[in-house]
């Protein structure tokens, strides 16, 4: 097969030229055999004649000899000798012009003998070996792409976050190298690939993460920044020891704001602008205990009760946090207060008072509702009346609620605000009686009693302690 140039051609093309050459092979080799077969076919005819003859022509010669025989003509020893050298040379002569004959042409088979010629049934088989390749495409190439490099991951102990509990404080990134490659493909389809070489362009950042260690912080399911609150009075102190300088006193319930954990027994916390340390013995969170959180909202709320409060700002109480206060209340024998618990919730968002306040002078001005103003005119706090005629002057209701919105709105209006203060429907305080919105300013100008004030704040207190 001639030599030819594959650059630049599919190895299918390729395959498919060395499919017609061996085939033209066969075609040749097939009619070299036949060729070889008739000369040898052709040879053994010649020999198989040339045998008979000799057959022949030695029959003759032996009943020839047995005729001379039968003459019995002598032969002296010498002519005798003769003969055998003679034959002895004629037959070196015919092995030697033999022996030139063979090795001028493959082709020449001794006339005397047979001669058997084995033809090579194992020969490469090229028709399967092209045909088993012809549809298989195989390509190679080389490449340089640009990879990660995968980065690392760094675990740290952290005391400041609840054991076990991990958190990623610097996000991994990945490197990147130039690989080049030897790739291989079978008919399209990637089979392996050999690196050449690798380049570094750009190392990769390690991701770095956070391991909890603190066994407190696990125990409450807390973490910095969190709202903690107080199982027992505690003292806040200066530094991280039970010796150093008082800073505050907090109460039961009260919240305070992780701001470090330099120990499993210290952390330092925020108790309203004021920072120190408390003793983590003394300290839960909402997850731990559940009924913190409304504690400590009942806690702020009583915790500001007192004779000078304000009496102008809502007492922060929800509607259920009226219906508990007033019910069941022992000396409220008509349940008058219990019914309208509502009422008394709904005046202090319309108007800004606070409601505590407005039952218990209500408590106070109708012997819980016992009165005969009470019970006759609807009227709790005897509004309306005078000294001389306090049955008769007071003011008659439909029902207990209309007077309790009437007071609420009186009080706000000249009582409890100074003048020009915004109050209901867009108007403002006129003020004609006030002198503060203490129960000591109010009770300069509402009761002759001097001790008013006194008797109606034990009242708020009975009812804020029901909380």
């Amino acid at each position: 097969m001639d030599n030819k140039d594959f650059s630049g051609r599919k190895l299918t093309d390729v395959f498919k030229e060395l499919e017609q050459a061996r085939y033209s092979y066969e075609q040749e080799n097939l009619i070299a055999d036949k060729k070889l077969r008739d000369k040898i076919e052709k040879k053994n005819n010649k020999v198989s004649k040339a045998s008979k003859i000799k057959n022949k022509n030695e029959k003759d010669v032996f009943n020839k000899n047995k005729k001379i025989t039968k003459k019995a003509i002598p032969i002296s020893g010498g002519i005798l000798i003769l003969l055998i050298i003679a034959s002895v040379v004629i037959v070196t002569f015919s092995n030697s012009v033999m022996s030139k004959d063979s090795l001028a042409s493959s082709d020449v088979v001794s006339e005397s003998e047979d001669v058997d010629i084995e033809i090579n049934r194992h020969r490469l088989n090229a028709h399967n070996i092209i045909v088993s390749n012809a549809a298989l495409e195989t390509v190679k190439e080389q490449v340089t792409e640009q990879r990660d490099i995968p980065f690392e991951t760094v675990k740290q102990d952290c005391s400041y976050l609840p054991k076990g509990e991990e958190n990623t404080i610097q996000k991994g990134e990945v490197g990147k190298k130039d690989v080049t490659v030897v790739k291989t493909y079978e008919n399209g389809e990637f089979k392996e690939e050999n690196i050449l070489s690798e380049t570094k362009t750009q190392d990769y950042l390690p991701e770095i993460v956070a391991v909890g260690t603190s066994e407190f912080l696990a125990k409450i399911k807390a973490h910095l920044n969190d709202t903690l609150y107080l199982t027992s009075d505690a003292v806040l102190r200066k530094d991280a020891d039970d010796g150093a300088e008082e800073v505050a006193k907090i109460e039961k319930y009260i919240d305070v704001t992780l701001l470090e954990l330099p120990s499993e027994d210290w952390c330092k916390v925020a108790y309203d602008s004021i920072e120190g340390y408390l003793p983590t013995k003394v300290l839960t969170s909402a997850t731990a205990t559940p009924t913190m959180p409304e504690l400590n909202r009942i806690k702020k709320i009583t915790d500001k009760v007192n004779i000078e409060m304000d009496l102008n700002k809502p007492s922060g109480l929800t509607l259920k946090d009226y219906q508990k206060i007033f019910k069941n209340l022992p000396n409220d024998k008509n349940n008058i207060f219990e019914d309208n618990a509502k009422v008394f919730y709904e005046v202090e968002q319309k108007y800004n008072i606070n409601g505590i306040f407005l039952a218990s002078l209500a408590i106070h001005e109708s012997s819980w509702g016992t009165s005969q103003i009470a019970q006759d005119k609807k009227n709790l706090f005897g509004y309306g009346s005078y000294d001389s005629t306090p049955y008769e002057s007071s003011f008659e209701f439909d029902t207990y609620e209309e007077g309790i919105d009437l007071v609420a709105r009186v009080l706000t209006k000249y009582y409890i605000n100074p003048p020009g203060t915004k109050i209901y429907n867009n108007e403002t305080a006129v003020a004609t009686y006030y002198n503060g919105s203490t129960l000591a300013a109010v009770n300069q100008r509402y009761a002759s009693d001097e001790d008013w004030h006194e008797k109606v704040f034990k009242y708020m207190e009975m009812l804020y302690d029901r909380l």
